[in-house]
């Protein structure tokens, strides 16, 4: 993609042309990971465990998350062998592996729940969180696209899930049950509380809001349109008009075979997908860029299931030129893992997924 050297920008101005389907000066890079890749990549360039601004800085990322912590009472209690989340009372376990563990969500408290138990369920208040800091994150960043949100902001499926269950969770929205709907209703009324809180806080100096909705297995949707439509599509919306109100684009974090979707998130006025799995059913980069390149920007495609974690060097980064020769033109591409690094991916291969994207990024 090498052409006449573009005057060289800034990551927040790169960002902003990227997700506006114009070419900037070099793709635009992110970085998503689980603790244990995240420690030996801190380990490789010889950055403190808890230097994140450091790693981020080697790795030449773009983009700067910025969230706000709860400051509330504990609301829910403390179970032996569980770490329960002090204000939405979400529950995991450990669960070990060979390169190391996770936290797994479990036990669903309200999976059974009928209506009224989940309008009783203590939710925190927007007024809970700490906002304080959004102004000087956002001077710190100042350079950066500063994004607010993540993939559990206007999430249904997952997130009602961590609470309900994820079978419950769908056949909630097949039957139109009470409590689920109520559910999702309570906790997208904190969310978007939240998220406007934090975008008067910042005066006018967040970038993107990222929301999420995982609508796909590897090969075929996890729900019907017409379930999308009646659920999922118009409690989405207040989210995006929210950005809307303050001028902001959206990107939506989907998983699996989610393109089907693609056309109503055109319509509900979404700028940007995420993760875009390439081994997915109607997910490879070619068939994306193909269909949607002049009406969407997509930030992901490099498989966390793929080369790197599973090939040599060599082969991610013949896998990382490939797909920047089919997302670059154009522009509308921000390249980063489709889902959080995880830690069975050598760290080489992470450090060579990094510099192809310096490397052969450029315009």
């Amino acid at each position: 993609m090498r052409t006449m050297a573009k005057r060289p920008l800034s990551p927040r101005e790169r960002v902003l042309t990227a997700i506006s389907r114009q070419e900037p000066d070099r793709v635009p890079i992110d970085y998503l990971s689980n603790p244990g890749i995240d420690a030996r990549l801190k380990d490789h360039f010889h950055l403190a465990r808890g230097d994140d601004e450091g790693l981020r800085e080697a790795l030449r990322v773009d983009f700067r998350g910025i969230s706000v912590p709860y400051i509330g009472p504990r609301l829910h209690a403390e179970v032996p062998g569980r770490h329960v989340a002090p204000d939405w009372g979400i529950r995991t376990r450990w669960v070990e592996h060979e390169h190391g563990g996770y936290w797994d969500y479990c036990d669903f408290p309200l999976e059974d729940a009928d209506e009224q138990t989940v309008a009783d369920w203590p939710m925190p208040s927007p007024d809970q969180y700490d906002y304080g800091a959004v102004r000087d994150l956002c001077r710190k960043f100042d350079r950066y696209a500063i994004t607010i949100g993540d993939a559990g902001y206007a999430d249904i499926i997952n997130s009602n899930g961590f609470l309900r269950g994820t079978e419950q969770s769908l056949i909630d929205l097949a039957t139109d049950d009470p409590a689920g709907l109520r559910l999702m209703d309570r906790r997208h009324e904190v969310q978007l509380g939240i998220l406007e809180r934090i975008l008067e806080a910042a005066q006018g100096r967040i970038d993107l809001l990222y929301i999420g909705e995982d609508l796909g297995s590897q090969s075929s949707p996890l729900i019907s349109k017409e379930l999308f439509r009646r659920h999922i599509r118009p409690r989405h919306e207040k989210f995006v008009s929210l950005a809307k109100s303050y001028g902001l684009p959206v990107m939506i974090h989907s998983c699996g075979s989610s393109s089907w979707a693609f056309e109503d998130f055109i319509e509900m006025g979404i700028d940007v997908v995420d993760t875009l799995q390439p081994e997915a059913r109607d997910m490879s980069p070619a068939y994306l860029k193909e269909r949607f390149g002049g009406r969407l920007a997509f930030h992901g495609c490099i498989s966390t299931a793929g080369p790197v974690t599973y090939g040599s060097v060599p082969e991610v980064a013949a896998s990382v030129k490939e797909t920047l020769e089919i997302m670059m033109p154009g522009g509308g591409y921000c390249l980063s893992p489709t889902h959080q690094l995880q830690d069975n991916s050598p760290t080489e291969n992470v450090v060579a997924l990094y510099e192809t994207a310096w490397e052969h990024g450029l315009y």
